[in-house]
């Protein structure tokens, strides 16, 4: 079974330079884990997820504990963790290098790609353009399907 087979191909995206509260809203509606965000020209540069949300201020979430250590070991990368937790839009926020499979990946392959990443989607190119999403709710109705199947037989 490939990415094809299974995919998610009606899906949102959103632009990089689009409110986060858009990106909530999205998410909320569409009930996607994460949404591919896309330039204008449609091109992939990056994706905003659920785990993109976690660490907010406006939650009262704090920094992960030795934060601060860490910050002042690595300056600059601390720096960057604190801009994304106050950041107002998609582009400070999003994965600037989100998972990807061809359309002809196997399962397998998608699933070793989440299983690594230890996320809960990937997203499908053709080329280069974004034509799906594969997320565990796909597979996990990939595997309803088979099983109907072989208890039909």
């Amino acid at each position: 079974m490939l990415a094809l087979d299974v995919m998610r191909t009606s899906f949102a995206t959103i632009k990089p330079g689009a409110p986060l509260l858009d990106a909530v809203r999205l998410l909320l509606e569409t009930g996607q884990r994460g949404l591919p965000v896309l330039e204008s020209s449609g091109a992939l540069v990056g994706v905003i997820s659920e785990g993109d949300f976690l660490h907010r201020r406006e939650l009262g979430v704090h920094w992960p504990e030795g934060f601060w250590l860490e910050w002042l070991l690595s300056r600059e990368e601390g720096w960057l963790i604190r801009e994304r937790t106050r950041a107002l839009s998609v582009d400070a926020v999003m994965s600037r290098k989100p998972v990807c499979v061809d359309e002809c990946a196997t399962v397998d392959e998608i699933v070793v790609e989440m299983d690594k990443h230890q996320i809960s989607q990937v997203i499908v190119l053709r080329d280069t353009r974004v034509v799906g999403i594969v997320g565990r709710v796909q597979l996990i109705i990939a595997l309803e399907r088979i099983l109907a199947r072989s208890e039909g037989d």
